[in-house]
């Protein structure tokens, strides 16, 4: 079954919201606010060689990160893992985590979250 027209079931390369900041980039694709789920938020991040988000976690959602290019240190709670390209990793509800780019090169993923209303707290 085809969706109706005009329908949201498709985000095209240019639509969504795109964050910038000092560390890169997260274009979202999917979400609640942007009208295209009731039960999940996607998005594509670039993350800058050298740099790394805050350390941070999402009490409501869990996440899902699979690293399409470039090198990323991720800790996950007391963990540390380092994750090449092709590599997944899901992050429990609730779990502390942050990623940081390697090797001098821009890091790309996409990242699946089970909410559409993901929320987002930041390690003070």
């Amino acid at each position: 079954m085809n969706p109706p027209p005009n329908s949201t079931a498709l985000c095209s390369a240019d639509a969504g919201e795109v964050l910038e900041f000092p560390w890169g980039r997260i274009a979202w694709r999917v979400s609640r606010k942007l009208g295209n789920s009731t039960t999940m938020t996607f998005g594509r991040v670039l993350m800058r060689a050298g740099m790394s988000n805050p350390r941070h976690r999402h009490p409501n959602c869990d996440e899902i990160l699979h690293l399409l290019s470039g090198r990323i240190d991720h800790t996950l709670g007391a963990e540390s893992y380092v994750m090449e390209a092709g590599d997944t990793i899901s992050i429990p509800a609730g779990v502390w985590h942050q990623a940081r780019a390697l090797d001098g090169a821009d890091a790309e993923m996409v990242i699946a979250f089970s909410s559409a209303d993901r929320e987002t707290e930041m390690e003070s």
